[in-house]
């Protein structure tokens, strides 16, 4: 069974659950998901990854959420090279902070293609101001993510 890696960079737990909601509709396209909440560099390269998602909201003024600033930290550090990585990119922010809304997520990408990961599809950015619950947008999206994809397994 191939392994799904949700990577998630939280303030308040919002990216979490969005994790959690979604995780489901990879097992049932055949995947085996792990989440990581406290994500390091050892999680995503230290075993295999067969796809990675990763689900972030931004903080301050465009800024990673703490808990995954050192996995930045580290991925940019090591340079590790992530040719072969696919991965789908889950952005949450404000569009009320026009310079920096979703910019968390739109830097994380600018990094992993950087490092040569391979994104599948376009980013989707959730704008707090007209989403209340941010799976209200990540289910559909990752639904057709899947299908549009030709992500499934099973």
């Amino acid at each position: 069974m191939p392994m799904l890696k949700i990577f998630v960079g939280t303030v308040y737990g919002g990216a979490l659950d969005v994790a959690e909601q979604v995780a489901p509709l990879f097992e049932q396209a055949g995947y085996e998901v792990s989440i990581f909440d406290q994500p390091t560099l050892d999680d995503l390269i230290g075993s295999p990854t067969d796809l990675a998602l990763f689900c972030t909201s931004t903080t301050g003024s465009g800024d990673y959420p703490g808990n995954l600033v050192a996995f930045v930290r580290e991925l940019e550090a090591k340079s590790p090279g992530l040719v072969g990585l696919k991965y789908g990119m889950i952005a949450m922010g404000d569009s009320s902070y026009v310079d920096s809304f979703c910019g968390a997520g739109r830097s994380l990408d600018e990094v992993l293609q950087g490092q040569g990961a391979e994104r599948l599809g376009e980013r989707l950015e959730v704008d707090a101001m007209e989403t209340f619950m941010p799976d209200d947008a990540a289910l559909p999206w990752v639904d057709e993510w899947i299908e549009s994809q030709q992500l499934k397994v099973a």
